[in-house]
């Protein structure tokens, strides 16, 4: 239950914990306030556990440069980072930061890692029946690790062949497509749901986790088949929020576990994360010829400069263009 917000002791004087209750009062996302303490943490470590107070833009420009030249650090993380300072000193210290002028970190491109349709199916065919439906809707419906985990069973449309994605990366909900070939699976899967879930309400479990007060709007909602979780943890464990025993989703270690021996079985050398098999959807779209706008739209990009990073990865030269030669 690492994606639930654990609560926070009224008035503490803690100065983490009252950064995080400033992170919640604006309304950041729970992995931004994950990011964001694990970054400040890293900037009072690394200036011998002085308190953010007692320094300003010159010890930032200090960190910054360090991670830039020392640790050699993405201009990404590097970025990541700059924004919890910033966050830190101008959002929750009010302090009026000087300009920062630091070490910026090399740009490097990197292509992601793409499986072909082939090498999909050959790892696929090594995941038990579970996980296999699991890495079948990752590489399916293009989504994300999170995405897939934090799916309910309210979120699969039948008649409108559709996914809901519902707080999508950037707290963004979208709709991707239903891959006709799973709906015989998702049916049996949401059948087991419903046979489980039975069996926790005998038990006197049965409600599991809403998010932004839902529990509060729809009282009931808790403990009907629609809003339980499409894989459903294989234990019940006590919400960090609130102590309530409750079944949870199933964690994301146990579906990297799998995928990790299945690649290992199929005996493919790249190294291969759940995150593959999204990118591995968006260039098997672009081989089958549709374009980058409807591809930008399933992947849930902002910016379809984000998706254009998969036309280099195709084999056929930049901007997926075949040489005439070829042709």
């Amino acid at each position: 239950m690492d994606d639930i917000r654990p609560s926070l002791p009224a008035g503490s004087p803690r100065f983490t914990h009252q950064v995080r209750q400033d992170l919640r009062d604006r309304g950041y996302a729970y992995q931004t306030e994950k990011t964001y303490l694990h970054w400040i943490r890293r900037f009072i470590l690394f200036h011998q556990k002085r308190h953010p107070r007692d320094m300003g833009a010159q010890h930032i420009n200090q960190f910054l440069s360090h991670l830039g030249s020392r640790r050699d650090c993405s201009p990404a993380t590097q970025r990541v980072a700059l924004n919890a300072l910033v966050y830190l000193y101008r959002k929750f210290l009010g302090v009026d930061l000087e300009t920062l002028d630091f070490e910026r970190a090399r740009h490097r491109r990197r292509l992601p890692v793409v499986l072909s349709h082939d090498e999909v199916q050959r790892v696929i065919a090594c995941l038990p029946d579970k996980h296999r439906v699991m890495v079948s809707l990752l590489y399916g419906a293009g989504l994300r690790q999170n995405e897939l985990l934090s799916l309910r069973v309210k979120d699969i449309d039948f008649e409108l062949n559709t996914i809901t994605v519902r707080s999508g990366k950037g707290d963004k909900d979208r709709t991707t497509l239903l891959p006709q070939s799973l709906r015989d699976a998702l049916r049996e899967q949401i059948a087991f749901v419903a046979k489980q879930h039975s069996r926790d309400m005998e038990d006197g479990f049965g409600e599991v986790y809403l998010p932004h007060a839902l529990s509060r709007k729809y009282p009931s909602a808790a403990r009907e088949l629609g809003w339980q979780f499409l894989f459903p943890s294989t234990t019940i464990g006590a919400c960090p929020r609130t102590g309530v025993l409750r079944r949870h989703h199933l964690h994301h270690s146990a579906l990297r576990k799998q995928v990790t021996r299945a690649r290992r079985l199929a005996g493919i050398t790249k190294p291969v994360r759940c995150h593959t098999f999204r990118h591995s959807f968006a260039t098997r779209l672009l081989q089958q010829g549709y374009d980058l706008r409807t591809i930008q739209k399933l992947l849930g990009h902002s910016d379809v400069r984000t998706t254009e990073i998969y036309t280099h990865v195709l084999g056929r030269g930049a901007m997926g263009v075949i040489s005439p030669v070829d042709g």
